[in-house]
């Protein structure tokens, strides 16, 4: 059965950020193919939107390397906006100056550049991509961008029309028996509360248990600590939004991984929810 696919095309001058931009669209969900011979687009729109794949928004990078095919592009283009395709076209420029810098500093070779210098490179790229950059519905002039603001920039853009999903907050609780996850950016060591391990009754149990949950958190220590994780995260969390990070690791943990940090990530995790994150928990050692 034929599902609704949304593409995004980003199109552009060498060096103007059309990579980082893909790389951004990529961390957002898009499924990001660089280079696609422009005859093969309208083929490969009907495969996936064919397809029973979980593909449901694309991005594709078309740009000068298809120098002999890009005066088909906006015959093909526009057959697939007449379909109802929902695509959107973005095209990225710079000024030559910055340009110019770009390429000096990634000792990059502009593709148009052989045989001649860089700045009549970029302005036979300029002339060449012109039909392209008419039938543009957003034109990024990236020259005054560093490059954690342009990606920056890129999510809020993406996100803002619906076509990326949100910053992911992922929270996992451990066991230091099993050693520290390797993917996390916080560790909070959380063997200074109250270990329900003691307690006869609760030691089978695990942390997302109400018994066990209630053992912690009605005693002075577990109540402050998740008092203060909260403050910290509320600080946290939105740096590395700003920062551009597609996710925050935060992990929890205790001596077997059963029970406290699993009380504790279980319970941080309610609590983000409610203010509006997307949140992710799992227990790597609860059994």
């Amino acid at each position: 059965m034929k599902r609704s696919l949304r593409v995004v095309i980003l199109s552009g001058l060498s060096g103007s950020g059309k990579s980082t931009a893909m790389h951004e669209l990529e961390d957002l969900g898009f499924f990001c193919v660089d280079n696609l011979p422009i005859t093969l687009l309208p083929k490969f729109v009907e495969i996936l939107s064919l397809s029973r794949a979980e593909i449901n928004k694309v991005a594709l990078v078309i740009d000068i390397r298809e120098r002999e095919f890009l005066p088909d592009f906006p015959v093909i283009y526009q057959a697939l906006k007449e379909e109802g395709l929902a695509s959107e076209l973005v095209f990225l420029e710079c000024e030559d100056q910055v340009l110019s810098r770009r390429f000096a500093q990634t000792r990059r070779r502009h593709p148009l550049a052989e045989g001649t210098d860089l700045l009549t490179g970029v302005s036979r790229e300029r002339e060449e991509l012109r039909a392209i950059r008419g039938l543009a519905d957003k034109i990024w002039d990236t020259t005054y961008y560093s490059l954690p603001q342009f990606r920056r920039e890129v999510r809020e853009y993406f996100i803002e029309k619906g076509a990326g999903e949100s910053f992911l907050v992922n929270l996992l609780s451990f066991g230091y028996k099993a050693g520290i996850p390797f993917n996390a950016d916080v560790v909070l060591d959380v063997r200074f509360l109250p270990n329900p391990f003691f307690v006869d009754e609760l030691r089978s149990l695990n942390g997302l248990d109400p018994r066990v949950q209630d053992y912690i958190f009605s005693q002075p220590e577990g109540a402050d600590f998740v008092r203060s994780t909260r403050d910290f995260l509320n600080f946290l969390l939105p740096c590395y939004q700003k920062e551009g990070r597609p996710v925050g690791t935060i992990a929890f943990g205790c001596t077997g991984g059963q029970h406290r940090s699993v009380a504790v990530a279980d319970r941080i995790g309610h609590y983000l929810r409610e203010e509006g994150y997307r949140v992710n928990v799992s227990h790597r050692d609860a059994g």
